[in-house]
């Protein structure tokens, strides 16, 4: 199943991510000031993979698995658990654009928030990698996943090489990440 192994190099691909937010948030917590423009970049590259690949596909598996038993609750609550996320992120977006602009933002709950926003998605990707991952591997068959892939936006592995290609100082903090179990 290429896809599902796609599925499962996206999520450490987003856990590494995570942990270079953590590291910066660890930071924050301490008093220091973290490298605000790198977290701006992830921050955005994160916004602009929910949007352009993360979401659509949801919706594609949603659709599909809303026809299997216990199917529609797991996906109901990951779209729910995804507005959130996504909620959360762009407040914490906003709160960096205002850092980079010297504004006046509390230190301590921006370090909060983002403590929060890290916890939240950490749980986001352990259910889809507990619930969904088995849903997609017991009902899905490689001829499946092949037609949602083909569903996929037609420009959206094209979008994911140029985000890539946006964001350098973003994978060389990456390569530094350790790999997530």
């Amino acid at each position: 199943m290429p896809m599902l192994t796609q599925l499962r190099q996206d999520h450490a691909n987003m856990a590494r991510m995570l942990h270079v937010l953590q590291l910066k948030q660890k930071t924050l917590a301490t008093g220091e000031r973290p490298n605000f423009q790198l977290m701006r970049e992830v921050v955005d590259y994160i916004l602009d993979y929910m949007d352009g690949f993360t979401h659509p596909l949801e919706r594609l598996f949603s659709e599909q698995l809303e026809k299997v038993e216990g199917g529609r609750e797991v996906t109901e609550q990951l779209a729910e658990d995804y507005r959130k996320l996504k909620s959360r992120l762009a407040r914490l977006s906003n709160d960096l654009d205002m850092i980079l602009m010297d504004a006046v933002v509390p230190m301590d709950r921006f370090s909060d928030d983002l403590k929060a926003y890290l916890d939240a998605h950490l749980g986001y990707l352990r259910d889809e990698r507990e619930k969904l991952f088995p849903m997609i591997r017991e009902h899905f068959d490689d001829k499946a996943l092949e037609r949602l892939a083909e569903a996929l936006p037609d420009d959206a592995a094209a979008r994911l090489e140029r985000l890539q290609q946006a964001y350098p100082e973003l994978y060389a903090e990456l390569k530094e990440a350790p790999v997530p179990v």
